[in-house]
């Protein structure tokens, strides 16, 4: 079985293929001024979305024989964890992959577009975002902030795990028993159900489980979470789509940097982005299959969510939207019921 690194490796090494790319060696007065980014993930080192991040950032530096070289950090290594954005926005970092919902204190529809319930899952939201409008409404969102997406930019990832928990879920009741890391969204839907919910950065949940913290927490698929050893922390992993069918992170770059780049440059960063982004979903689909049994290996009891659980937190997520679209900005609205009508025209093809 190929390991992570095999397979970033020969992937790596088949989009390195740069001769479409490539501009020809200039030496001299006459060659091209050097150009240098700062991209940060969100995550710890050892998180497949942050792998992804840094192999991405070595690729384009290679495929653009340096003209742009992109150094790569690791979440809260030069901002604060999911900070990411304001750091673009301000032009400390030129570039970062994050998750939308971390930016919920700058838009309120940053959390639609991320892993919440009720949201596409992964092929159909890849497909609304760039086909369907998706990159358009979420540039229209961050209208006024010096920070813009492109359709490729967003990968979707499989569905999220529900949980990882210390203490079993039966019923609703159980929800108002256990004190959980859930963001976004989520985190405001199951407070209204009467879970306690807490923001802590991902690469702080080993330990805040460890020391008892938390009972539980979400964080992203099972292949991600497998890697971060959360198997030692939580007795039961429970699985369901109803809270995240997908768990998408996208790119986000600064406008004046990304207008400065010369138009051979811009298509390479955008080309590179959006395979690299679709690579990554397409890894953790499977690894995510094979980390299932591994959890189950090392003791953990896998369990799909109740029934009754996911009944009232799918009725409780379409009360939570009902009262947004009617008090926030018009282009939260806009947003929601784009990706609803998708998401009902796509199923109609099932």
């Amino acid at each position: 079985m190929w390991t992570l690194r095999k397979v970033l490796f020969a992937f790596l090494v088949s989009v390195l293929v740069v001769g479409a790319f490539m501009p020809a060696v200039v030496e001299g007065a006459d060659a091209p001024k050097k150009i240098v980014w700062k991209s940060s993930g969100h995550g710890p080192a050892s998180d497949p979305s942050q792998i992804y991040h840094d192999l991405l950032c070595k690729a384009i530096t290679e495929a653009s024989g340096g003209r742009l070289e992109i150094k790569p950090f690791v979440g809260g290594s030069i901002v604060p964890a999911y900070k990411e954005v304001d750091a673009v926005h301000e032009n400390v970092l030129q570039l970062c992959y994050t998750c939308p919902m971390y930016n919920l204190d700058k838009w309120s529809a940053a959390g639609l577009i991320s892993s919440r319930p009720g949201a596409l899952a992964g092929e159909a939201l890849r497909t609304w975002f760039n086909y369907g409008g998706g990159a358009d409404l979420m540039n229209k969102m961050m209208e006024g902030y010096n920070v813009m997406t492109f359709p490729g930019a967003l990968s979707p990832l499989p569905e999220e795990v529900f949980f990882h928990s210390k203490k079993k879920i039966e019923t609703v009741e159980d929800l108002k028993t256990i004190k959980a890391r859930c963001m976004g969204d989520a985190g405001e839907i199951l407070k209204r159900m009467g879970m306690a919910t807490v923001i802590i950065p991902g690469g702080e949940l080993y330990e805040a489980m460890k020391r008892g913290t938390i009972d539980a927490f979400e964080y992203s698929t099972l292949a991600s979470n497998w890697n971060m050893h959360f198997n030692e922390v939580a007795d039961y992993v429970y699985l369901s789509p109803v809270r995240a069918p997908s768990d998408p992170q996208v790119f986000f770059v600064n406008k004046d940097a990304w207008n400065a780049l010369p138009k051979d440059l811009q298509l390479l960063v955008q080309t590179f982005v959006d395979r690299f982004a679709q690579a990554q979903h397409e890894y953790l689909v499977y690894e995510s299959i094979v980390a299932l049994e591994k959890f189950k290996k090392a003791g953990n009891q896998v369990l799909k969510v109740p029934a009754e659980v996911n009944a009232a937190l799918a009725a409780e997520a379409d009360k939570f939207y009902a009262e947004k679209v009617a008090k926030e900005p018009p282009i939260f609205g806009e947003i929601y019921n784009s990706m609803k009508a998708f998401g009902e025209a796509y199923e109609t093809m099932k």
